[in-house]
C-alpha cells in the first residue's frame, strides 16, 4: 500500500515538472516572438567637408579710440563739436580758459628778459676783467669772480628760456585738437564746466573713435585658445543685423587670462581675442554685441558621421537577451559596473568582475547578428535587422559631422536617431526597423555638412 502512494507521488511530481517545462518553453518562445523592434533613423556613412569651429561671444569696438583729456586745471570756455561730428586731425575741438596761462606766460617772458640783462652786464665785467688782468693790474681773484658771475648769468638765462617754454606749453594745451581723424563717440564734459588736468589720472572730456576699423572682442575658453592661431578666418553674426553675416579674421591672442569667479565651482578661464571686421556696415555702433565663428581647421572628402549618432558604451558589448525587452541595458550596464566597483580592489565582494572601460560606438545596421562565443543567438523579429555596436575613433569635427578615423567604411548605414534609441535603448544585436526620414529634414542636413 505504502509503495503504491510512493509510486503516485512521483508520478504526480514528474507530471508538474513536465508542465513547468511546457509551460516556460512556450512563455520563452512567446517573449522571443513578441519582441517589438526599435524604429530608427539610418544614414549611409560617406564623405562630407569638416569645418571646425571656436564659438565665442563679445562686443564690437573700434581699432582705434583717442580720449581727449585737458593736461592743465581750466574753465572750459567752449565746446566746438558734438557727439555723432566727424573731425579730421588738427580741428579744433575745446577751448579752455586763457587767462592763468597766458599771465604766466608774460611772467616768465619778463624774467627771460631780465636774465639777459643780467648776462650782458656779466659779460662786459668779465671782458674788461680779462684785459686789466692780462696787463696785470687786477689779481687772479678778481678775474675768476667776474668770470663765475658771467657764468651764472648764462645759467639765469637758460633756466628763464625753459621756464618760457613750459608756461607757453600750457598756454598752447588750452586749445585742444584733433590728434586723428574719426567721429566724436561721447562727449563728458559741457561748458562753463572745469576740466582737472593732471600728469597721472586723465580727466577725460570727450571720446573719438575711427568708426571705419571695428573688432569684435571676444572671450575664448581655455580649452578652445588653444586650437585658435592669428590669421584664423571668421564668420561674425552681429545681434543688431539679423540674417547677415561678416567676416573677420583673428587679429590678436591675449597671454593673460580673465579668469571670473576664481575659487568657486563656477570659476571659468578665458582669453580676450580680437577679431578684426573685413566689412564694416555703416550703421554699426560702438558696444553691439556679436558672436565669432573663428574656422581653426578645415578638411574636404573625409569620411564622417552625424554627431548624433556618436554615443558611450561599455567596451566589451552588452548584447540583447530576446527575452529581456528594451530598455534593459541600463539595468545591466548599471550591474555591470556596480559589480566593477565593489569588485575592483576587494576580489572577494560581490561582482568580482573591474571597472568596465567606456568608449565611442556607433550603431551599425546589419542584416545578421553578430554573434560571439558564449552568447545566446537572437532570432529576427517581424523582418527587422539588427544593431551592431562599433567601437570608432573620431577627429576633427564640424556643427553637424564628426571626422571618422577608423572603425567604419564607407557606405555602411549607421542610427542616426532616434536620440533616445542611441543613448539609451539600443543594444548589441538588437532588433531594429528603419524609419523613413522626413523629406525636409534630410535636406537640411545636407546643406549642413556642404557648410550652407
Amino acid at each position: 500500500m505504502a509503495k503504491k502512494k510512493n509510486r503516485k507521488r512521483r508520478n504526480i511530481i514528474i507530471a508538474v515538472v513536465i508542465v513547468v517545462l511546457v509551460l516556460a518553453g512556450v512563455g520563452l518562445k512567446m517573449a522571443r516572438s513578441g519582441v517589438e523592434p526599435i524604429e530608427v533613423q539610418t544614414e549611409s556613412v560617406g564623405r562630407q567637408r569638416i569645418v571646425h569651429k571656436v564659438t565665442a561671444s563679445g562686443t564690437i569696438q573700434p581699432e582705434r579710440q583717442v580720449d581727449i583729456s585737458a593736461n592743465i586745471s581750466a574753465l572750459i570756455m567752449e565746446i566746438m563739436v558734438e557727439e555723432g561730428d566727424s573731425v579730421l586731425i588738427g580741428q579744433h575741438l575745446i577751448s579752455l580758459d586763457r587767462t592763468r596761462p597766458e599771465a604766466a606766460a608774460e611772467q616768465a617772458q619778463s624774467r627771460l628778459k631780465s636774465a639777459r640783462a643780467t648776462l650782458v652786464q656779466a659779460t662786459a665785467t668779465k671782458d674788461r676783467d680779462e684785459k686789466l688782468f692780462s696787463q696785470q693790474l687786477i689779481s687772479s681773484q678778481q678775474l675768476e669772480a667776474s668770470t663765475a658771475q658771467f657764468q651764472l648769468a648764462e645759467s639765469g638765462v637758460e633756466l628763464s628760456r625753459a621756464a618760457l617754454k613750459s608756461s607757453l606749453d600750457d598756454l598752447s594745451k588750452t586749445s585742444l585738437l584733433v590728434p586723428s581723424s574719426g567721429v566724436v563717440t561721447e562727449v563728458r564734459k559741457e561748458a562753463g564746466e572745469m576740466a582737472l588736468g593732471s600728469m597721472f589720472q586723465a580727466d577725460v572730456l570727450m571720446t573719438i573713435a575711427d568708426l571705419s576699423k571695428m573688432e569684435v572682442v571676444v572671450q575664448v575658453n581655455e580649452n578652445d585658445v588653444v586650437d585658435v592661431s592669428v590669421g584664423d578666418s571668421t564668420e561674425i553674426e552681429i545681434d543688431a543685423f539679423q540674417d547677415t553675416l561678416f567676416s573677420g579674421i583673428v587679429q590678436e591672442i591675449a597671454h593673460v587670462a580673465q579668469t571670473a569667479g576664481l575659487g568657486t565651482q563656477e570659476q571659468v578661464t578665458n582669453f580676450n581675442v580680437k577679431v578684426k571686421m573685413l566689412n564694416v556696415p555703416i550703421s554699426i555702433r560702438q558696444g553691439m554685441s556679436a558672436t565669432v565663428n573663428i574656422i581653426t581647421d578645415v578638411k574636404d572628402d573625409v569620411l564622417a558621421i552625424p554627431i548624433q549618432a556618436l554615443t558611450v558604451r561599455s567596451e566589451k558589448p552588452v548584447s540583447f537577451t530576446a527575452g529581456r525587452g528594451r530598455g534593459n541595458i541600463t539595468d545591466e550596464f548599471i550591474e555591470r559596473r556596480r559589480g566593477g566597483q565593489e569588485g575592483e580592489g576587494n576580489p572577494g565582494g560581490p561582482g568580482g568582475e573591474k571597472r568596465q572601460k567606456m568608449v565611442e560606438v556607433v550603431f551599425v545596421m546589419s542584416d545578421t547578428a553578430v554573434v560571439s562565443p558564449g552568447e545566446e543567438s537572437v532570432d529576427k523579429s517581424k523582418g527587422s535587422k539588427f544593431a551592431e555596436q562599433r567601437q570608432v575613433k573620431v577627429g576633427l569635427s564640424s556643427e553637424t559631422y564628426y571626422e571618422v578615423l577608423s572603425g567604419l567604411t564607407e557606405g555602411e548605414q549607421i542610427v542616426t536617431g532616434s536620440y533616445k534609441a542611441i543613448s539609451r535603448e539600443l543594444q548589441h544585436n538588437g532588433p531594429i526597423v528603419k524609419k523613413e526620414r522626413e523629406k525636409g529634414e534630410k535636406n537640411g542636413r545636407e546643406k549642413d555638412s556642404r557648410g550652407e
